[in-house]
């Protein structure tokens, strides 16, 4: 997530501030621009943002009123909800306090992942847009009747994802990723990684070239699913998963595999984008020569504009080893507790350059942006 500045007075401001800290300006996000701006009314509860030179009227997405939501519609958008708050089909009781906040949790965790999605101009629309090829969120409580429709676990299913209200529970989901023997288990991994299964059927399946490289890659996701997945449950993840897969669960089935390697990718580049917002700048000056060439890195790009994954990842794996460092040092868990073997830094290189083709990047031989698709598989 790169860095955000109130207009009114430079104060820096995060991603979810509804208002400035410092002047109390209002503050709301412009989806079209990708960027928070502070807010002076304009009447009839319209806005006017100061980071649009057009000084469009803008209001509040109607989700505002709960508190889950500070993103903005123009006022000549007949929907009253932004474009991320549009995905929702099934939210759960507002009138319950509890509930609500969970919602909360839930919302902040998805306009992260919307945001992600808008910086990469991947395809986007939603099911209302788009009946069959659209992507739509079900949040739901299980412990309420559920709608004859949706799904009461987590997952994907025809651009349909569910997350289950649960997941926004810290203890819940901590005894959750004891259960499933996991490393990590985090609201913002559950959309990363359900949104790459949607995405899969998108940008991989119609097309026959990128089909043919991911099954090389990945494997051949014609396996039977469900066989693969009880096997996995039954016997566990092979002895060698990890010189193959970046974690246990990505060697039950091919299709696995790309929504927990397409989890780590847009782990990768949001990590390393906030770094570069940042600058920061490590270092091992005491060190040997060999371990200051390990652990020194210097954010100097943005991740999503870049072409070159591999200078991505060099900067990348010394920064996620020194807050790792940093966490141990506070008596927390690791930050990012995988290791990237090299197959797996193959399959995210696939993945950048399949990024790449949807929109203009920058080179690393020239440092200037193109317009041309970069490795664009038919």
């Amino acid at each position: 997530m790169k860095l955000f500045n109130c207009q009114n007075c430079g104060h820096t401001v995060f991603f979810e501030n509804t208002h400035c800290e410092q002047c109390r300006a209002a503050l709301g996000f412009i989806p079209e621009l990708i960027n928070i701006s502070s807010l002076k009314p304009a009447g009839n509860g319209g806005w006017i943002a100061a980071a649009d030179c057009e000084k469009t009227v803008r209001f509040y997405c109607s989700n505002h009123q709960h508190q889950v939501c500070n993103w903005l519609v123009d006022s000549e958008d007949e929907n009253t909800l932004c474009i991320a708050c549009q995905m929702n089909r099934y939210i759960p009781n507002v009138a319950d306090a509890e509930q609500k906040l969970s919602w909360q949790e839930m919302e902040f965790a998805k306009h992260r992942l919307m945001y992600s999605l808008l910086r990469l101009q991947l395809p986007l629309q939603s099911k209302d847009e788009a009946p069959e090829e659209g992507l739509s969120f079900d949040f739901i409580n299980t412990e309420q009747p559920l709608p004859d429709d949706a799904q009461s676990t987590t997952g994907h299913a025809e651009g349909q994802v569910t997350i289950n209200l649960a997941e926004a529970d810290p203890a819940e989901r901590e005894q959750m990723r004891k259960d499933m023997n996991e490393s990590y288990r985090t609201l913002i991994g559950h959309f990363r990684h359900e949104v790459g299964h949607y995405y899969w059927d998108q940008i991989i399946a119609p097309y026959q070239q990128r089909l043919k490289a991911y099954r090389r890659l990945f494997g051949d996701e014609r396996e039977d699913y469900g066989e693969a997945l009880k096997s996995h449950y039954e016997q566990g993840a092979p002895a060698d998963w990890n010189t193959r897969f970046v974690t246990t669960y990505a060697s039950s089935h091919p299709w696995e595999d790309w929504a927990e390697t397409w989890a780590h990718y847009f782990h990768i580049i949001d990590t390393l984008e906030t770094a570069y917002a940042f600058g920061m700048t490590l270092g091992a000056p005491q060190q040997t020569q060999q371990t200051h060439n390990m652990v020194a890195m210097t954010a100097d790009i943005d991740p999503y504009n870049h072409a070159d994954f591999e200078e991505i990842l060099n900067r990348c794996i010394p920064l996620t080893f020194a807050v790792n460092s940093l966490n141990r040092s506070m008596g927390q868990p690791d930050l990012y507790p995988f290791v990237l073997n090299e197959p797996v830094k193959t399959k995210l290189g696939f993945i950048h350059q399949l990024m790449l083709s949807y929109r203009p990047v920058t080179t690393a031989e020239t440092n200037e942006s193109t317009s041309e698709p970069v490795a664009k598989p038919a």
